[in-house]
């Protein structure tokens, strides 16, 4: 038997410590082994790992140390096996031989340092992963690894993990009970066991804490929520309650996706504190179950590992050569959706949306986004939803929402109260659980207004700040938004021109393609429709024709894109930054005598936030090759997506009024419009459409520019209609 003939110590504790148990293990002898572990683990070389990293921590004054359980076994298979089986038992022996080892290695300590700190062991592994939901009661106590996405962290608060009592009648002193670790706490003595002659016994439950007696470390509580990837359709996505103390403390924030190693442990359900009799008491024998963290590796890449797995050699490998071949980018656009007939452009502007451009960070310590923002606007019935839907499954990261369904803070982040301890945590909402992947927003013009303005900032500045409850912070969303619109009068009408879209000007700058969707009746193209149609519904589950087409498969697109992500950030050469910067004044409206391709054209100027639309979609192009540099080949075929989305759109008229798409003319009248009609009339004032179209008519001022500044001040609430009920119908 293990230790058989050590002399272990053995006591009994009158305080009825549970942990005490018949089989207590003789732990001096497994602290030897952990000590030897420390001091003699080497990689060849005699390269000592832990030694040399707890010398080098130590003395830094970061009094922890990282161990991976496989060297571990390598060194003693049964000690690990231990670790894995009973944690709660061998972790404070494993910490206790760490404080000796660093004892010894940093033995001439200057004056006044002669006490050792404490060391806390953190733990991480390279096995696979278990799910929430396979972590049943059998591994109650032991070592489990899941991965998952951290939704909300409390503040950092103070646990006691050794307290001093005093009795209140004979003022006797209990010194330096430990505390279990974790949520659990201690159970206070009925009864003063000091019996003193000629006085009376002390009465029952005396025993009150001494807090300047008692030591203290930092803890914290986190709640995981499990991945998007391992939720069954139509479940609820689980949670769990995770405790991190001491160095563990603020590693992680709500949005990261993480891979937790902890102790999964169960406490007490604590007691309903409102009325009622017995019924609201808790139920004994029933325990709720938490994670005590023991290792969090942190995905910083926001897409990771835990999703799609490491790449191996051979997939490398294959993704060089997928970058090298020419029509990877013809490719990669006829993979997106295939069973979606036509839309060549939206699917090639889909896949440069997942690749994404370059973040950059300036010196001045501001960002500029790489993320590509794109919005499908039309008629029903033109696949919009299903593309949103592949997207989500193709994306490395993705989350898919409907505009109804959606609030600001569901989008964002929202603060609640902990039922627990009545303190304020918040919770990170759908754009900051997608960091680093794409947020699909269906039904977008259904969302109300207020909960559209709330992603405006998380849109281009990337981040989302919260001011509420006393709260102020700043949480990351480097997302990308897809979103599915459609007109305000159900189908797309074109002799009503910009009033099919019922969108904020600020939002519609935000993105970089706008593509209108139109359900055009045309008899080869419906001919051709409707075989593609009843394929796909005769060949339902059928992968033959893939293979032929040069289709890529969805779990290699996915691996492919989170390659390239984490891989590749590419920059404008400098030939293609000077043919964009020749193009962009040409847009603008510039003087050279080559440069007048559309009179139309011209009278539209681009504001700089679609020359670095522009920029971002070359740098996308040029990352799905794995180059470094967009090269003018890029920059065309990103000025022939941004021609036919954004360009196009503002050219038929349906944009006017979004920043950068009115002429100068059309505002300077929008605008003396509105200063005459604000004079004319009171806020809220009832008015007659037809009369001040006719007024206004007279003075030589365009219809529709008349109807535009009538419709949005209604909108805004400065006049009232007298057909009210009409009017709101028609403006819903």
């Amino acid at each position: 038997m293990e230790g058989f003939d050590d002399a272990g110590l053995f006591f009994s504790d009158n305080f009825g410590d549970e942990q005490q148990s018949a089989g207590q293990v003789n732990l001096k002898a497994v602290k030897r082994k952990f000590k030897e572990f420390l001091r003699q683990f080497h990689e060849g070389n005699f390269n000592y790992k832990y030694r040399d990293a707890l010398k080098r921590q130590y003395n830094l004054g970061q009094y922890w140390l990282e161990i991976n359980i496989e060297d571990l076994a390598s060194f003693d298979e049964n000690l690990a096996d231990k670790l894995y089986k009973q944690p709660t038992e061998h972790l404070p022996v494993f910490e206790e031989a760490a404080r000796e080892v660093a004892d010894e290695i940093t033995a001439p300590r200057p004056e006044g340092e002669e006490h050792v700190e404490d060391i806390q062991i953190l733990l991480n592994s390279d096995a696979l992963p278990t799910s929430l939901r396979n972590v049943k009661s059998e591994q109650v106590s032991r070592l489990v690894k899941i991965p998952g996405i951290i939704v909300s962290a409390s503040g950092i608060r103070a646990k006691a993990i050794q307290i001093s009592i005093q009795c209140r009648s004979c003022r006797t002193v209990v010194p330096n009970l430990p505390v279990r670790p974790g949520l659990d706490g201690y159970v206070l003595p009925r009864k003063c066991n000091t019996e003193q002659a000629g006085r009376p016994k002390c009465p029952l439950d005396p025993y009150f804490i001494m807090p300047d007696k008692c030591s203290c470390v930092d803890f914290q509580v986190l709640k995981l929520q499990e991945l998007n990837d391992s939720i069954p359709q139509g479940e609820m996505p689980r949670h769990l309650q995770l405790y991190v103390d001491r160095y563990l403390c603020e590693r992680v924030v709500p949005g990261n996706r993480v891979v937790i190693l902890g102790v999964f442990s169960i406490k007490k359900v604590s007691k309903s504190k409102r009325g009622g009799g017995g019924k609201e008491k808790s139920i004994v024998g029933v325990r709720a179950p938490y994670m005590r963290v023991v290792g969090i590796q942190v995905d910083d890449g926001g897409a990771g590992k835990s999703t799609t797995g490491a790449v191996t050699p051979e997939e490398e490998d294959l993704f060089r050569r997928l970058a090298a071949s020419p029509d990877i980018y013809e490719r990669l656009s006829k993979s997106i959706a295939p069973s979606i007939f036509g839309s060549a452009d939206i699917k090639k502007a889909i896949t440069c949306l997942l690749f994404g451009g370059s973040r950059k960070r300036m010196p001045d310590g501001l960002t500029r986004r790489g993320d590509i923002n794109m919005l499908l606007l039309g008629d029903p019935g033109t696949a919009k939803s299903q593309l949103l839907k592949f997207v989500e499954k193709v994306s490395p990261v993705g989350v898919y929402t409907s505009g109804k369904g959606s609030s600001a803070a569901g989008l964002t982040a929202s603060v609640t109260r902990d039922p627990a301890t009545r303190n304020f945590v918040m919770e990170g909402g759908a754009m900051v659980l997608a960091d680093g992947g794409v947020v699909c927003i269906d039904e977008f013009d259904k969302m109300r207004e207020d909960d559209r303005v709330a992603i405006h900032e998380a849109m281009e500045q990337q981040t989302i700040s919260i001011a509420k409850a006393g709260i102020t912070t700043t949480l990351n969303s480097r997302c990308s938004v897809l979103a599915a619109a459609n007109s305000v009068f159900g189908r797309w009408d074109d002799t009503k021109g910009e009033e099919n879209i019922d969108f904020m000007p600020t939002i519609l700058s935000r993105f970089d393609m706008i593509f209108i969707v139109k359900d055009e009746h045309d008899e080869k193209r419906d001919v051709i429709l409707a075989k593609h149609i009843m394929n796909v519904h005769l060949t339902a589950g059928q992968t033959s024709e893939a293979a032929d087409t040069g289709e890529l498969s969805l779990n290699l697109i996915k691996k492919y894109i989170n390659y390239c992500r984490r891989r590749c950030g590419p920059r404008m050469s400098e030939a293609a930054g000077e043919k964009l910067k020749n193009r962009y004044v040409l847009m603008r409206g510039g003087t050279h005598a080559h440069e007048i391709e559309s009179e139309k054209r011209l009278s539209i100027p681009i504001t700089v936030r679609q020359l670095e639309a522009v920029i971002r979609i070359a740098e996308s192009l040029a990352k799905m090759q794995l180059q470094a540099f967009a090269t003018e080949t890029h920059v065309d075929e990103a000025l022939r997506l941004f021609q036919v989305s954004t360009l196009d759109a503002a050219m038929s008229g349906s944009l006017a009024g979004a920043e950068g798409f009115t002429t100068e003319e059309d505002q300077e009248a929008l605008t003396r419009i509105e200063k005459q009609l604000k004079r004319r009339f009171a806020i809220g004032s009832q008015v007659s459409e037809h009369n001040i179209v006719q007024d206004f008519l007279k003075q030589k001022y365009p219809e529709r520019a008349i109807y535009k500044v009538i419709h949005t001040m209604i909108r805004r609430g400065e006049l009232q209609h007298r057909m009210q009920r009409k009017m709101l119908y028609r403006l819903q």
